[in-house]
């Protein structure tokens, strides 16, 4: 099989939860277990950083292989789904996996998988750590798929762990209330393995300390350690003070990822960094000026608040839930612009009620659908838009929509393109 013939393979055979949903999720590590020994328990030839949470792990983990690549570590980063290119799951100081490397691995252990039956993402999983110890990596940034608890990922015994934050998401997997969702995620604390929480939620905090006190986990929420002092966009890179709050000292940064919620996003991670260099990885405060400086360009990051075109400007944003939606609409308030125009398209397993009530309405849209199978039908989606007072036309295809917003846009107009990752990755 050539790359493209491999691909096909990877999502045809193995069922992959972006493109099917709950029926490519598995209740269990059985089939990861079986693949890690099968490959002689690769994860634990290097270090690694467990990163869950709802919202901003992707950011998060980027930013910490950033960071690390800049003090001079030869990082593995894992992260999805993918936007453009199935490569993007596994990278090594910023560089994709091989396609030869793709192919051959397939192709060397084709039989294996179909004796097992992995998903997707077991299949990804197992080629990552692989790769990683191929590669004789210093430590991996491993970012967790859906959950935590009965994630691919968690079979890792991490120097830290992450949980970025926590909302409603999935929630036909992993609960309809906070807790439960905070419950799944807390998964990944390992006993007397210190755990960073990004941020401090009323709803969740008693899990946290339970699950963490249970594993005898040191605890650390970031906004105790940092508070933000000021954040603006200059020469366009988002400037962010903190003020330390051990020491009242002052922590200029400068970040190419603009979203306004990148802050809490690197706030996050300088509490990872404290925590490794109590730990003795020596990482400078050059190292961590110049990697928060250029996490795009050590890590090709896409789809965060990124703007895809100019006159109109036009920007996009993987957020999908209504957490990520909130962030979205106060990033696009705090802009000054003539008119508003959306192109839209969601999954058909997303409870769209709070997303809908939130999205502005004076706003022209542009429905559209993804080219998968979750996606749901513009029509359909148009019409329930419709009940929350949001109107526009519907189209085939996210390009389409695009097209027509950008052709009824005037120059100093706006045009976001959201709503699912899978919208996003048709047009960066």
């Amino acid at each position: 099989m050539n790359y493209q013939e491999t691909l096909d393979y990877m999502f045809t055979k193995l069922p992959m939860y972006q493109r099917t949903g709950q029926a490519a999720y598995k209740a269990n590590l059985d089939t990861t277990l079986a693949l890690d020994e099968y490959f002689n328990h690769p994860h634990k030839k290097f270090k690694s950083i467990h990163v869950a949470g709802t919202n901003g792990k992707g950011s998060v983990s980027h930013t910490l292989a950033s960071v690390l690549q800049s003090a001079g570590y030869k990082v593995g980063l894992y992260t999805s789904p993918h936007l453009k290119d199935f490569r993007e799951r596994i990278k090594v100081n910023g560089e994709l996996v091989s396609e030869d490397y793709v192919v051959d691995f397939i192709r060397k252990h084709q039989n294996k998988f179909e004796e097992l039956c992995p998903s997707f993402f077991e299949m990804t999983v197992a080629m990552a750590f692989d790769f990683f110890a191929d590669e004789k990596i210093d430590v991996a940034v491993v970012e967790v798929g859906l959950g935590g608890r009965l994630d691919s990922t968690n079979i890792i015994s991490p120097e830290l762990s992450v949980i970025t934050n926590i909302s409603k998401d999935h929630t036909n997997l992993l609960g309809s209330e906070l807790a439960q969702i905070a419950t799944e995620k807390a998964g990944i604390i390992k006993k007397n393995v210190p755990v960073i929480i990004g941020e401090k939620q009323e709803e969740v905090i008693d899990v946290f300390l339970r699950i963490a006190s249970n594993n005898k986990s040191d605890l650390i929420f970031s906004e105790d350690r940092y508070m933000n002092q000021s954040s603006e966009l200059i020469d366009n890179k988002r400037n962010l003070v903190y003020q330390f709050l051990e020491n009242n000292s002052i922590i200029n940064l400068s970040c190419d990822l603009l979203g306004l919620y990148q802050i809490k996003n690197i706030r996050t991670a300088l509490c990872v960094f404290d925590e490794l260099n109590s730990k003795g990885w020596g990482i400078s405060e050059e190292a961590i000026q110049q990697g928060v400086s250029g996490i795009v360009k050590n890590t090709g990051l896409l789809g965060r608040w990124q703007t895809i075109g100019n006159a109109p400007r036009v920007v996009c944003d993987t957020g999908h839930n209504v957490a990520g939606i909130k962030e979205i609409i106060e990033q696009i308030e705090s802009l000054d612009y003539g008119k508003l125009h959306i192109v839209f398209g969601v999954v058909n397993d997303k409870d769209l009620t709070n997303i809908l009530e939130l999205m502005p309405k004076n706003a022209s849209y542009y429905f559209s659908r993804a080219d998968i199978p979750r996606a749901l039908d513009q029509e359909v989606l148009a019409a329930k838009a419709k009940a929350y007072g949001l109107l526009g036309n519907t189209y085939l295809s996210v390009r389409d929509a695009l097209k027509a917003a950008k052709t009824n846009a005037y120059e100093n107009d706006l045009v976001f393109v959201g709503g699912s990752t899978f919208v996003v990755a048709e047009v960066v």
